[in-house]
């Protein structure tokens, strides 16, 4: 049996926070045990700007193929990635090991004034990179400005303070998993501003044969938020669900049922709908969702 436990992950602040999390979470159950983490440049992180441009299935590879190749390589045991980062397949001889609790998934808004969504003056310049949140922002203040952000979470926090902004809109997870939930002016409510499918959720990768790797890892996985997982990845499918697409969706637990609600954008104007149903029903849930919208935008 291995001794020390190699895990994969991004140089980001975020993406070693996360990876710490999951290494303490290990040792907690594995005292016996070794973990260290290797910090693996990918090309995303080397040059984000030009790769923004590329197709939703690349860019995705972008955060994540250096990483793989080492895993599949043998030079790491394991891999801490976002779940929102990962293509729907995984190379063949990798699997996702465990998918642990799910960290809040709803955005955020950060004002310089301390005002929330709804407070803030016409006219005010809201920052954000992601399409989803433009239309869901357009969808509730149509006379705010949105201005292009990217960078990571702390690049985003000091264009806020130094550049042309009054507010800037985040995901709750990553300033909470950086420590920076102190940030954060107001939640947004999720069923009316809908987060990315399988926001707040990590996927740990490794090798599909390495049994004992595989073993440790059941014991960070949680089944019924796997179960959710499928449901939001399959309804971002449907809707060709990527970096460049207005959808998004979010699920409410409520013992072995699951609310789901979705909405995606067609020109300016957003179609949502909700369901009840059994969570077990897997991504039938997803797939009468997504008809219950498509028959709104063919009305």
């Amino acid at each position: 049996m291995k001794k020390k436990i190699i895990i994969g992950s991004r140089g980001s602040i975020l993406a070693l926070a996360q990876s710490e999390m999951i290494k303490e979470k290990l040792k907690k159950n594995f005292p016996e045990l070794e973990f260290e983490i290797k910090k693996i440049v990918t090309s995303g992180d080397k040059d984000l700007v030009s790769n923004w441009n590329n197709s939703n299935a690349s860019l995705k590879s972008f955060f994540t193929k250096e990483i793989e190749i080492e895993l599949l390589e043998g030079s790491i045991d394991l891999a801490v990635h976002s779940m929102k980062d990962m293509p729907i397949l995984s190379p063949k001889g990798l699997i996702c090991g465990a998918i642990p609790e799910r960290e809040d998934q709803r955005d955020v808004l950060i004002s310089k004034s301390g005002k929330t969504l709804m407070e803030l003056p016409t006219g005010a310049i809201v920052g954000t990179s992601s399409l989803r949140r433009t239309m869901n922002l357009k969808n509730l203040r149509p006379d705010l400005v949105v201005k292009q952000l990217r960078g990571n979470i702390h690049t985003r926090l000091n264009k806020l303070q130094t550049e042309d902004y009054d507010a800037i809109l985040l995901a709750a997870a990553g300033l909470k998993r950086v420590g920076l939930e102190n940030e954060i002016t107001e939640y947004l409510d999720p069923k009316t501003f809908l987060p990315a499918p399988a926001q707040g959720v990590l996927h740990i990768q490794c090798r599909e044969n390495d049994e004992e790797i595989k073993n440790i890892l059941k014991s960070i996985h949680r089944e019924e938020v796997e179960k959710v997982v499928i449901i939001e990845r399959e309804f971002s499918k449907i809707f060709d669900g990527g970096c460049h697409t207005p959808m998004g969706c979010y699920s409410e637990l409520n013992g072995d049922m699951v609310t789901f609600y979705g909405v995606y954008f067609q020109g300016e104007k957003g179609y949502t709908a909700n369901i009840t149903k059994e969570l077990n029903e897997g991504v039938r849930v997803a797939q009468t969702l997504a008809d219950y919208i498509k028959e709104k935008i063919n009305e």
